[in-house]
Formats: structure tokens, sequence, C-alpha cells
């Protein structure tokens, strides 16, 4: 039967939405405080000016007469529940945020939540990661989330210090080489 006579299931693309991930089960959802501004800008971007322009689309798009065939309304529909959908996300994920200031950390020889690594690896080669929040990581930028393998072999390593990092392609020794964290307190904005 041709596809044009089938009505499509609103809710199958849904599923191939990936998930976020997941925090290990009763741990708190650390995030620095860039994070959760950059998030908290996201979800007012979203509510304030995405939405309502996708909403317009749609209501126009609904008022021209047939849904079935038109494509900004079926498009409209669309990105409006994933709009939806990555609202629902970040309120739930700013609700239970721990904000952490890295740059108020006392121990600050030691690698903690927020701390900026340069370590080596065997083969010499070096590496600069900072350690943020789950909802902040981007590996290709050297942000790794707090529970990757390599932040929790660098964790509590001090420079000077050869950790062990277990993958599953064997064992690595890494040297950290520079441990340090931003020098200016920021602070957390509450009137957004």
């Amino acid at each position: 039967m041709s596809k044009a006579f089938v009505k499509e299931d609103d809710q199958q693309d849904d599923d191939l939405v990936p998930e976020a991930v997941a925090l290990p089960a009763g741990t708190k959802n650390y995030i620095t405080v860039e994070g959760y501004k950059t998030l908290r800008a996201e979800l007012k971007h979203l509510l304030n000016t995405e939405r309502p322009e996708v909403v317009q689309v749609v209501s126009w798009a609904a008022s021209n007469g047939d849904r079935s065939e038109n494509g900004d309304y079926i498009y409209g529909k669309k990105r409006l529940r994933e709009i939806d959908r990555r609202i629902r996300f970040l309120t739930k994920r700013l609700e239970i945020a721990e904000v952490v200031d890295p740059a108020l950390q006392p121990n600050k020889d030691r690698v903690f939540f927020g701390a900026t690594i340069v370590y080596a690896d065997q083969d010499g080669n070096e590496f600069t990661v900072t350690i943020v929040g789950v909802d902040e990581a981007d590996p290709l930028n050297g942000k790794i989330s707090w529970i990757s393998p390599v932040a929790r072999a660098l964790l509590k390593a001090q420079e000077g210090d050869v950790v062990t990092l277990r993958t599953p392609g064997g064992v690595q020794e890494l040297d950290i080489l520079e441990v340090h964290y931003p020098t200016e307190i920021t602070e957390r904005s509450h009137d957004d």
C-alpha cells in the first residue's frame, strides 16, 4: 500500500530521540555555574522564542485547511513535540541540578569536579580535559563528564601522580602533569 494512504503515527519519531545520559543511582546532578547558565538560557530561548514561533506557524498552517498534505503543519507539529520534550527534560534536570563553582574548591592541588587537567598517556600524548556535569559534557572540546571512566580515574589525583585507567582495550597509565581551577568566582543567576 502506498505511504500516501497510510496514516503516520505521530509517536513513531519520538522513539528515535536518544535518551539523556542517566545519572548513577543515588548521585546528584552536579553541574558547573557556566553549564547551569547555558541550560537555563536554552530553556528560556525555547519557551520565549522558538516555541511561540513554531506555534504561530502551526496555527497558520492549520488555518489553510487540509492538514494531511500540509508540510508546514506536519513539520511544525513534529518540531513542537521535539521542543516540548526538550523543555520537559531541561526543566527536570535544572530542578535537580547541584551547582558547583570550581573556583570555590579549597583543595586546588587535587582533581575534583570542575578541575582542568593536563595529562599524558603512556605513549606521551598530552590531553587537556575539564571535568564537568553530564549535561554539559562535550568530549570533542575537552569537557568530560564526572562519571566518565577517564574522570573517575583522575579524581582525587594530584600533579605528579600516575593513575590507572581501565578500558575495554586494556589498562593504561596516565601521568598527571597539571591541575588547575578557574580563579574567578562566578555567581549563579537567580533572576531567570
